[in-house]
Formats: C-alpha cells, structure tokens, sequence
C-alpha cells in the first residue's frame, strides 16, 4: 500500500491550524492566570469578612463587659473621669 504524499496547500492549512491552536492556548493560558488571581482577591476578601464577622458576634456576645465597654469608649475618644487627655498635634 502506498501512500500519497501530502501536497504543498495541505503542510500550509495544517501548518496554519498548529499556529491557530498554539496562539489559542496562549490566550487560555492568560486568561486562566487572570481568573485565578480574581479567584485569590475574593478567597482573601471572604477570609477577611469571615474574620470581621467573628469579631462583630464576639462583640454581640460581650456587649455587657465592662472591658469591652471600656474598649469602645476608648475607640470612641472618651476618657475617664479625671484623666487627661493628651493629643499629638506635632504631625
């Protein structure tokens, strides 16, 4: 049995559908990265909400703790009775 060879207009549309594909997998390469990275920014962005939640129930929980009572009125700016207040302004 023999074979015919391949004749030059079929090497060419072979030759060109190799390109086509290699250029294709280089574009999905890319675009996979991309998705990828979105993917990292959400899981870090789910991870810091999850940690946010975490401290809003424990404040829920220890809503009636004079230490956290004292914590948020110390975030707040309020001092306690008789105390002084000093305020950086050299910045």
């Amino acid at each position: 049995m023999t074979f015919k060879r391949a004749g030059f207009l079929t090497k060419i549309v072979v030759l060109g559908l190799l390109i086509y594909m290699a250029t294709s997998l280089l574009d999905l390469r890319g675009k996979i990265q991309d998705v990828q990275t979105q993917r990292d920014d959400l899981v870090r962005q789910v991870t810091d909400q999850q940690l946010e939640n975490q401290k809003l129930k424990d404040a829920i929980a220890n809503s009636d703790d004079p230490e956290m009572l004292e914590q948020v009125a110390r975030d707040r700016g309020y001092v306690e009775k008789d105390e002084t207040l000093f305020i950086d302004v050299a910045n």
